[in-house]
């Protein structure tokens, strides 16, 4: 019976056959990115906590940044590992599950409250349902990633989730809105935002832009709206999230009708 220092894997030849060495360490750089992402998220939750909702929205559009970064650095270099795909995933938990949550929690929580115990359960547990629908997400994504269609996500990609809801809160914390109206949307778009998460509605990746390809000059001036955006934030940044985000549903409503449109004039009775 083999020790834990011995193989029980047998040579041809009868010999004791020795275990591959296991692989030790991991490779620094595409992490140090993915550590970068954990920085932003947990930065945004002490913002969020101490009240500077501006400076967590801040922080979790930081953690999207290197987000972005991390897989892109890792494939370029080659230095992909199981360590890193895992990693990652707890770091997008922390910085695109809990730091909204909590953001959107603290900024709403005690306001809702003064309308009454059914408002404060109701924020209470919208900021629970997306920070669950967001592990929902990152596992449904680990478990499916060999089988699924690259060009499409299925579901809305937390990083977009994220920065909806984070870009919201940033945006009505800058202009100080109050009262009962805004406090119930903000907890309603956190609510669709995580059932578009576990939703099945196809998103489009990019994936298939070649990063190193050639364009027309012509297009090379939309790269200047890129600092527009930035310029503008965090309204730009908002409306751009929010417009990714429903962009699937109304794709889906969009090819339900022209479906319908072609029935009826193929079958005019219809």
């Amino acid at each position: 019976m083999a020790t834990d220092y011995e193989s029980d894997e047998v040579a041809p030849n009868g010999a004791a056959q020795e275990a591959p060495a296991a692989v030790r360490g991991v490779y620094w750089l595409p992490n140090l990115f993915t550590t970068g992402t954990l920085f932003g998220g947990f930065y945004a939750i002490v913002a969020a906590i101490d009240g500077n909702f501006a400076r967590a929205g801040i922080g979790v559009f930081v953690a999207m940044l290197f987000d972005g970064l991390d897989g892109r650095v890792a494939r370029w270099t080659k230095t992909q590992s199981e360590f890193g795909k895992e990693y990652d995933s707890l770091c997008d938990m922390v910085a695109f599950g809990l730091a909204p949550a909590i953001l959107v929690y603290q900024w709403g929580i005690e306001r809702i409250a003064d309308y009454g115990q059914f408002w404060y359960r109701f924020g209470w547990l919208a900021a629970f349902f997306y920070a669950v629908a967001v592990g929902l997400r990152l596992a449904r994504f680990n478990s499916r990633a060999a089988v699924v269609d690259k060009r499409y996500f299925e579901g809305l990609p937390s990083p977009s989730a994220a920065g909806t809801v984070a870009g919201f809160i940033w945006v009505v914390s800058n202009f100080d809105v109050r009262g009962l109206p805004a406090l119930v949307l903000a907890f309603l778009i956190t609510i669709i935002i995580g059932a578009l998460m576990v939703s099945k509605f196809s998103y489009w990746s990019g994936k298939e832009i070649d990063s190193r390809g050639r364009i027309r000059w012509v297009y090379a001036s939309v790269i200047p709206l890129v600092f527009v955006i930035v310029a503008l934030a965090p309204e730009s940044l908002f409306t751009l999230f929010a417009m990714y985000s429903a962009s699937a549903p109304l794709f889906w409503v969009w090819r339900k009708l022209r479906r319908k449109q072609k029935v009826a004039k193929v079958d005019p009775t219809v």
